[in-house]
């Protein structure tokens, strides 16, 4: 299986992307579409080795996948951060050579979002892992592929000021 780019979109984020890309290990790409951020999210994202992309008006999300150097994309925002448990699932799936998970059109995982000090677990997985190819997308995250495989693991969604 061919390993993992991760694609994250940014504006003004130096508070959070950090811990974003910390958790990102499994990924063999970390790419950052950055979108004028006049505070020190490049500075973030270079410290972290991100392949960072200047956002013009006019690009469109195929723009972005040409830059990747892997088949499959890991879409996050930089306010989320993935859990131990996903790294090591990713870490699994990426190696592994059981064809009915590899021909999946796309990985779907449950985002448990921090909400008033609690954390709350969507009832729905969200579609987050999805091949270079994919033509489904709301805004800067995959849309939702009623087929896509859900991951075990979980993607934290931390509430900032």
């Amino acid at each position: 299986m061919p390993p993992i780019t991760a694609l994250l979109h940014t504006t003004n984020d130096a508070l959070r992307l950090g811990r974003a890309l910390e958790t990102l290990l499994p990924c063999a790409q970390l790419m950052v579409v950055d979108h004028y951020s006049p505070d020190a999210t490049l500075r973030v994202a270079r410290a972290y080795g991100a392949q960072i992309l200047r956002a013009q008006a006019s690009d469109t999300t195929e723009r972005y996948l040409a830059q990747a150097r892997c088949d499959w994309i890991l879409c996050l925002d930089p306010s989320e951060a993935i859990t131990e448990k996903l790294q090591a699932t990713l870490f699994e799936w990426s190696a592994l050579s059981n064809e009915s998970l590899l021909n999946a059109a796309a990985f779907s995982v449950f985002v448990c979002e921090q909400t008033d000090g609690a954390w709350r677990r969507h009832a729905a997985p969200e579609t987050r892992l999805v091949p270079r190819g994919w033509n489904l997308w709301n805004g800067r995250l995959p849309a939702h592929g009623p087929s896509s495989v859900a991951l075990e693991g979980d993607l934290l969604r931390i509430a900032f000021p």
